[in-house]
């Protein structure tokens, strides 16, 4: 692999994580170009825009731009966009470039994408991001699939991020994520529905020291819940979609998926019940579950349900 091979990266999407690595591997010494169709919307422009700006990375109008010169491609999309969008870029890669999948995908869907991107002779590499990027920004774990895994992650690693070859094959590192987003997005999800529950009858310190008693050393009672539920509430429409991959990635396993079900089903409860009342969330130290619950208890007001 040529050693100058990460100095012109191309990526698809820019939202919170496309930004982030766009921010970060510009600021490392790439030149970095970025496409999403938001762009093109008059509502989100101004503010992209801004964002590219303040990042120094290069704004593309099409993907054929955005392919133009550099030698891989991140994708950073919805979990629905993945295959799509690949599909859509096919077509303007070339022999030698590299495009990464880095989206929250079940292992046949990465498998589809990858046969997309080599049948135009470009190299497919699966990216699986094992954690919520904003905290960690580029020292978030990566894991990496596919015949030029190792070579990429030994790339990345130049630029400072935490990546690490999986496997040659394509679908183990995204199926490491999948299999563990069962319990790390289903815990958040059985303690959301409990606590918000307790909270309604007045027994959540009895329920919250219960759970201190059982399982000694997690932090129910020193700031678990709150995290957990920080992270349900701040990605929850992003968090349904990843938890039907999972549903996928359980079923073609020929495994039993309620609980991922049940969990993405709690996420777009959330979801809904955010949008009804016209929730944000706000990433503060005054974060608290019980403001969250209390919020949610309230009655929809009457204005807010004829906005919707």
């Amino acid at each position: 692999m040529d050693t100058e091979m990460i100095e012109r990266v191309g990526i698809i999407g820019f939202g919170e994580v496309g930004g982030i690595f766009g921010h970060d591997l510009a600021a490392a010494g790439s030149t970095v170009t970025v496409f999403d169709k938001l762009f093109g919307s008059s509502g989100h422009q101004r503010a992209l825009q801004e964002k590219a700006t303040a990042a120094r990375v290069h704004v593309a109008t099409s993907l054929e731009e955005m392919t133009n010169g550099v030698d891989i491609v991140l994708s950073a999309v919805t979990a629905s966009s993945a295959l799509p969008a690949a599909k859509e870029v096919a077509p303007h890669l070339r022999r030698g470039q590299v495009y990464v999948d880095m989206n929250s995908v079940s292992p046949d869907t990465k498998k589809q994408i990858g046969r997309e991107i080599e049948k135009v002779g470009a190299d497919f590499v699966e990216a699986a991001v094992m954690a919520a990027v904003k905290p960690t920004r580029m020292k978030t774990p990566i894991l990496l699939g596919g015949a030029r895994a190792a070579q990429m992650a030994e790339e990345l690693r130049r630029f400072g991020m935490d990546a690490t070859a999986a496997s040659d094959r394509i679908g183990v590192a995204s199926a490491i994520k999948m299999c563990r987003s069962v319990v790390m997005k289903g815990l958040a999800a059985l303690a959301i529905e409990s606590l918000f529950a307790a909270r309604r009858y007045g027994a959540e310190d009895a329920v919250i020291a219960s759970f201190a008693r059982t399982y000694p050393g997690m932090g129910w009672d020193t700031g678990l819940p709150d995290a957990l539920t920080r992270r349900a509430v701040e990605h929850s429409c992003r968090r349904e979609s990843e938890m039907r991959e999972v549903v996928e990635t359980l079923k073609a396993a020929g495994m039993n998926y309620g609980m991922a079900s049940a969990t993405a089903d709690l996420q777009k409860w959330l979801t809904a019940e955010m949008e009804a009342r016209q929730m944000e969330y706000k990433s503060d130290s005054n974060f608290s579950w019980q403001a969250i619950a209390d919020r949610l208890a309230e009655p929809i007001d009457a204005d807010e349900e004829q906005e919707q």
